[in-house]
Formats: structure tokens, sequence, C-alpha cells
């Protein structure tokens, strides 16, 4: 019945462009930074990861705390000292979750099962923001019990 009910629903296949936070606001560094300065954005953000563009806004991939981390684990110390010998194209993630901005709602919810946040890019692979994994269940919830 549940199943039903969702398959009938327009809200799934509903654009998401409300819900994408813009570039402008979105938490970034570039491929050529440094670990050091990745890491300084992503302690300063609050964010686990964030976006990696280049010097056109393109999207080349995701620099996580965790990433950042492993790179310089020794085997008895953290090497701090090697945060600024590495740049972030060095260690980051190039497979991540995107959606052109043209996506529905049932897509970003698919992609957002194992990610935080997917990447909202337009036809030609700019990067035009992120779309926040609470910020479809906060939509999710209001359509299915919030609306009247």
């Amino acid at each position: 019945m549940i199943r039903e009910t969702l398959k009938s629903s327009t809200f799934l296949n509903e654009n998401m462009k409300s819900l994408i936070i813009p570039i402008e606001k979105v938490a970034h560094v570039q491929q050529n930074n440094s670990l050091e300065h990745a890491l300084l954005v992503l302690v300063k953000s609050g964010y686990t990861a964030i976006p990696v563009l280049d010097r056109d806004s393109k999207l080349n991939g995701v620099i996580s705390k965790a990433l950042i981390l492993d790179s310089i684990l020794g085997l008895e110390r953290i090497e701090l000292d090697r945060l600024h010998t590495f740049k972030v194209s060095d260690v980051m993630n190039s497979k991540l979750a995107t959606l052109k901005m043209s996506g529905t709602f049932s897509k970003a919810l698919a992609l957002s099962i194992n990610n935080p946040f997917i990447c909202m890019t337009d036809d030609d692979g700019a990067f035009k923001g992120i779309l926040t994994r609470s910020s479809l269940l906060v939509y999710l919830n209001q359509e299915l019990f919030q609306k009247k």
C-alpha cells in the first residue's frame, strides 16, 4: 500500500533546484591546493568532505578529512609536517555522486543513500552546487507527513 502510494506521488519526479546550495555558498578547494589548506577549509567549515574544483569550476572529485588523515599517517605518529607536501589532487577521491540540474527527487534520494551530498552539474559538467542528504530528508518528511 505504501509503495503504491509513493509510486503514484508526483513529488518523486520533481526537480530539486530549490533544494540546491549554490556554488557561491559551498565550501570547496581546488585540485592544486595543498592538503594543509584543504584541512583548514574542512575544519573551519565543519564539513567532513567538500568538492574539489579546477580553475574553470569543473568538478574533479571530493576531498575529506579521512582521506587527508590517511595520507599523513605514519607507522608511529601522524606526520603533520607532510600536509604541505601533498596536493589535493594527490589524495582526492574522483568517484563521486553527481546529478544534473534537471535530476529528479527519486534519483537524488537513491544517490544520497551512500553519500552525504550530491554534486550538481549543468549539461556541460560545470559544478553548480550541492544537494545534501539532510535537505532531501527534510523535503521527504514535508511531502509525506506535513502536507494537508
